[in-house]
C-alpha cells in the first residue's frame, strides 16, 4: 500500500488520529527513555515531521537511542542547543535562513556557493557537518489561483509585471522588514510594485488568496494548501530569494562518537521531493495527524530507504 493511501486510511480514523508516537514502531524507544542523541526541531510542522524521520531512520539502522524535542523558537535556537551540548542533531536547516541568521552573512543566490558557505560557516563556528539536502527547499513563494494564472497566462513573477498595479498582495509581516531578500529589495530586483501590499500572518496567506481576499499572496513552497487550494506557484526568473534547501546537521563530535549516524543520514540525500513534503505537511495539519505517525507511514512506505546508499543494515537483520 502506497504513502498516499494509508495516510487517507489514517485520516479516516479517529484511532490513527490518536495514535501517538510511544505507540509506533521504531519510534517509541526515542520518546519514553532518555536516549543516547537527541534530535532538535522548531515547532513547524515540516520540522517536527523531518525530526521523527530522522529518528525512525536511527532506531531502525542503530540501537542508537534517540529522542526528539520540539518546539525551539527559530533556527538559531536550534543550532545553539547543539553548540551548547543540549542536542546532538537537527532535524533541518534552510540554507538561506542558517546564511543570514545563524551565520550572519549576506544572502548568496548561486545554490552550490551558498550550500558551500553554509558548510564551511557551520563547521568553522559551531563544529557542526551541514549534511545534503533531503531533496527539496522551502523557499519563499508567491501563489496566485489557478483562474488568475490562466487569464493573465501567469507562470514566472516577471509576468505579473503587466497587471501588478491592479493587484492586491498578502505577505509575510517578516518579510516586509527583512534585508537582502525581503520587500525593499524585491523593488529593486523586480522593478515593479503591487496596488496594495498587505502584511500578514503567514498561516492566514492560503486562505486569503483562495477566496478572493488578496489576489496574490507570498507562502512558502512546501505547504500543503498550495496543492489542496490549486494554487499555482510562480517561478522566481530573476533568482531573488536565496535557495532554502533543507538540510540536515550534526555535531561533528556525535559523528565521532556515532558513527553510524552519519550513514544514516547520508541515506536520506535527495529522498524528499517538495510534492511529498507538502502532501506530508498537509496530512499532518488538515487531518491532525501526529507528526510521528507521519513520518513512519512515509518511512514504512519507502523501507527506510534500504535500497540508497550508503548501504547499511537494519538494527537486529530486520
Amino acid at each position: 500500500m502506497t504513502f498516499k493511501k494509508n495516510m487517507k486510511l489514517a485520516a479516516l480514523s479517529s484511532a490513527a488520529v490518536m495514535m501517538t508516537a510511544c505507540s509506533l514502531p521504531g519510534l517509541g524507544a526515542g520518546l519514553t527513555e532518555e536516549g543516547n542523541i537527541t534530535i532538535a526541531t522548531q515547532s513547524s510542522t515540516e520540522m517536527v515531521i523531518l525530526g521523527y524521520i530522522v529518528q525512525g531512520m536511527v532506531n531502525h539502522y542503530s540501537d542508537i537511542n534517540a529522542d526528539v524535542i520540539q518546539n525551539l523558537g527559530s533556527s538559531t535556537m536550534v543550532t545553539q542547543a547543539l553548540a551548547q551540548g543540549d542536542a546532538d542533531v537537527a532535524a533541518a536547516s534552510y540554507t538561506g535562513t542558517a546564511l543570514t541568521g545563524e551565520l550572519g552573512m549576506d544572502p548568496i543566490t548561486d545554490p552550490d556557493e551558498a550550500r558551500e558557505a553554509v558548510t564551511e560557516g557551520f563547521r568553522e563556528q559551531y563544529n557542526m557537518r551541514y549534511f545534503p539536502s533531503y531533496g527539496f527547499e522551502n523557499t519563499y513563494a508567491f501563489l496566485v489561483t489557478s483562474e488568475l494564472a490562466e487569464e493573465h497566462g501567469l507562470e514566472t513573477i516577471s509576468d505579473l509585471e503587466p497587471i501588478a498595479g491592479d493587484l492586491t498582495a498578502g505577505v509575510d509581516n517578516s518579510w516586509m522588514e527583512r534585508e537582502g531578500d525581503g520587500y525593499r529589495a524585491f523593488l529593486e530586483t523586480y522593478e515593479f510594485d503591487f496596488d496594495t501590499v498587505y502584511p500578514m500572518e503567514i498561516g492566514l496567506v492560503y486562505d486569503a488568496v483562495q477566496s478572493g481576499n488578496m489576489d496574490i499572496v507570498l507562502g512558502y513552497s512546501t505547504d500543503g494548501r498550495i496543492a489542496s487550494y490549486d494554487l499555482v506557484f510562480l517561478e522566481d526568473d530573476l533568482n531573488f530569494f536565496p535557495p532554502y534547501d533543507a538540510s540536515p546537521s550534526a555535531l561533528y563530535d556525535t559523528l565521532e562518537e556515532y558513527p553510524l549516524i552519519e550513514g544514516i543520514l547520508l541515506k536520506l540525500e535527495g529522498m524528499i521531493e517538495t510534492e511529498q513534503m507538502q502532501e506530508m505537511n498537509f496530512i499532518a495539519d488538515e487531518y491532525l495527524i501526529e507528526p510521528a505517525t507521519v513520518a513512519v507511514e512515509f518511512l514504512e512506505a519507502n523501507n527506510y530507504f534500504e535500497d540508497s546508499e550508503p548501504y547499511l543494515e537494519p538494527a537486529g537483520g530486520e
